[in-house]
């Protein structure tokens, strides 16, 4: 169903692609946008070892919700930051492509849970997640990502 990676001497293992996603900050979802169009956006997530789930979390509504309403069909790149050889120019930047469906996640205390995983990434105490979870908490649509394909890929920019 999904491709193989035509330039499979580069990809990585499925350890490294999950390395990726629990480390790295930002990704890009893409969706099926209005009138066909793709939809992509640079999201902040979290990838959840336990269920092997990426959660995302944003508004209730808008282009994001109405496209996932539409096409549960979605895609999510992350890359890492990289790296140089002594005295080479090119950046070495290992990727990851992520298949799969995405679904609103309307559980209450599931959301909770997961978007204060997802808050405790990226602040600096569990005091800041807590407040920006009660401020937040009424408006907050978590997003829940069902993997169904992976692949890493290492690439030399020259």
């Amino acid at each position: 169903m999904f491709r193989q990676m035509r330039r499979f001497k580069q990809q990585v293992s499925s350890e490294k692609c999950i390395e990726i996603l629990k480390n790295e900050w930002r990704g890009v979802l893409a969706l099926l946008g209005d009138d066909g169009y793709p939809y992509t956006v640079p999201i902040d997530f979290y990838y959840d070892e336990t269920d092997g789930k990426i959660y995302f979390h944003g508004a209730k509504e808008g282009h994001k919700i109405d496209a996932i309403e539409k096409c549960d069909k979605a895609s999510f790149c992350v890359m890492d930051s990289g790296f140089k050889k002594d005295g080479d120019w090119a950046l070495n930047i290992t990727s990851v492509v992520v298949f799969g469906r995405i679904s609103k996640v309307d559980d209450f205390e599931k959301t909770k849970e997961k978007v204060c995983k997802l808050g405790a990434k990226y602040h600096p105490s569990l005091k800041d997640v807590e407040a920006e979870w009660e401020n937040a908490k009424n408006r907050v649509q978590c997003l829940e990502m069902t993997v169904e394909h992976m692949t890493g890929k290492l690439v030399n920019e020259k």
